[in-house]
């Protein structure tokens, strides 16, 4: 997964997936902005190892992906059968939403459950949000990062009512596990956060949210 908005970190981590038995897929980044946006997406697709693009939405305007200067670089995307990673928070959401709405064959992850503000235990409106994002066919959501949202000293206590309404809304074939590590240290670790989740779910459904949707989305 990309962690810096640079070409050369898609580069790297293609290289490093090539190598490693360990990787299975890249999700990388690139400029969607860039006036050879979209023939860059499809030279990038062309790599088997690249699976999916995220443009780091969370630090943009909330509605910058809505820009029509975007649309070449959407389109592509589509075209090359790539996800699209949203890296959000709840102010755009909205935004999100329509992007669905022109594109409804854009198939999009939110990830991290859009970042709920936890920490001010405020639920609404992003609540109502993801149920409309979850309602479309298609979404996918990461029961990911929710520890890190929920202040100096997070619970499972503080973060419950946040996972188990995306676990109600997405469903098993919809919501894949993450770990957010490394960025999950500071907030706690890999171990303690997995049995977390582990307790949230049913067993039944441990198969598909810690690893089949997961393949499935990405094309694995």
């Amino acid at each position: 997964m990309q962690s810096q908005p640079s070409d050369r970190d898609t580069e790297w981590l293609l290289e490093l997936a090539a190598a490693d038995p360990l990787a299975l897929g890249v999700v990388g980044w690139t400029d969607l902005t860039a006036p050879d946006a979209a023939d860059r997406i499809a030279a990038l697709a062309r790599d088997p190892w690249l699976k999916g693009l995220r443009p780091m939405l969370q630090d943009l305007a909330s509605d910058w992906i809505l820009d029509p200067k975007l649309a070449p670089a959407i389109e592509a995307v589509i075209a090359a059968d790539l996800s699209f990673d949203a890296l959000v928070k709840p102010r755009h959401l909205p935004a999100i939403l329509e992007l669905l709405h022109r594109w409804p064959e854009l198939r999009v992850v939110i990830d991290h459950g859009a970042k709920p503000e936890i920490a001010a235990a405020r639920l609404d409106p992003w609540r109502d949000q993801m149920a409309a994002l979850a309602a479309q066919p298609g979404v996918h959501c990461k029961l990911s990062g929710l520890l890190t949202e929920a202040g100096d000293a997070p619970t499972a206590e503080a973060v419950t009512p946040y996972a188990r309404h995306l676990i109600d809304v997405f469903g098993p074939d919809r919501l894949m596990w993450g770990s957010d590590w490394p960025v999950l240290n500071l907030a706690g670790d890999y171990p303690s956060w997995r049995a977390m989740c582990e307790a949230w779910l049913p067993p039944e459904q441990h198969p598909a949210q810690f690893g089949e949707t997961a393949r499935r989305f990405y094309r694995l």
